[in-house]
């Protein structure tokens, strides 16, 4: 897990902006939580957590990315990343069982955030009602998407998880553009740049899409659309 930095870097308005449900604690907690907690800074690249790594504390990302993956020999199975306000599914999962990570969590855009140790977070879920509902909410919506994630490898051919992953990507921000390599958009669907590239050309051929360096632009949404939803 992250190396915590020294607790004179608490920051009481960063930490409430990015996780409003911690206001919610008993005023004691809060103290205690104020006393223990201890403020994380990493670079893009750096290890968060890793495979058979003890869990030993709760994270509370206030800036910055986590991508989660289960790597292999040669490839590996991306699963979500975390951002500002969430938590991560494993790391709940770790510490509620007392288990080691199952996967790999890597820092994709520079982080800051509070580490809990494992103690604290089991009393602030046990005694503040507002908090356990909020990483069971969180644990939940996690869960689901991870189902949908094996219902897709399992069912689908990659090019209509890729056509469904431009489709996602596109729609969430708002405009046909997506600044990305196929080297990203490979490890986001568990396959290999090759494979993603030349499933790329084939779209680019049929009109539905336009690729430049960096990038790629949805041309033809309706078309890309039929094409994600053709039976396997």
């Amino acid at each position: 897990m992250a190396r915590p930095q020294p607790a004179n870097s608490w920051n009481d308005s960063e930490l409430y902006q990015a996780y409003p449900v911690l206001t919610q604690m008993p005023r004691l907690l809060q103290e205690t939580l104020r006393h223990n907690a201890r403020r994380v800074h990493l670079a893009p690249g750096a290890l968060f957590f890793d495979v058979d790594q003890a869990c030993t504390s709760f994270v509370m990302v206030t800036r910055g990315v986590v991508r989660v993956f289960k790597p292999g020999e040669e490839r590996e199975i991306f699963l979500y990343t975390v951002e500002r306000g969430q938590s991560c599914i494993l790391t709940v999962s770790c510490l509620l069982g007392d288990a080691r990570y199952p996967a790999r969590g890597v820092v994709e855009e520079e982080l800051t955030g509070y580490a809990i140790p494992h103690s604290l977070f089991l009393e602030m879920v046990e005694r503040c009602t507002a908090f356990r509902h909020f990483v069971f909410h969180l644990f939940g919506e996690r869960l689901t998407t991870l189902m949908a994630l094996v219902e897709e490898i399992a069912f689908l051919r990659l090019d209509q998880r890729l056509a469904r992953l431009l489709l996602h990507r596109t729609a969430s921000q708002g405009q046909p553009l997506l600044h990305t390599t196929h080297q990203h958009l490979a490890e986001e669907l568990g396959s290999v740049r090759e494979v993603v590239s030349r499933i790329l050309k084939q779209m680019e051929i049929q009109g539905l899409v336009q690729l430049k360096r960096g990038q790629v632009m949805v041309l033809d949404r309706a078309g890309l659309e039929r094409f994600a939803a053709l039976e396997a």
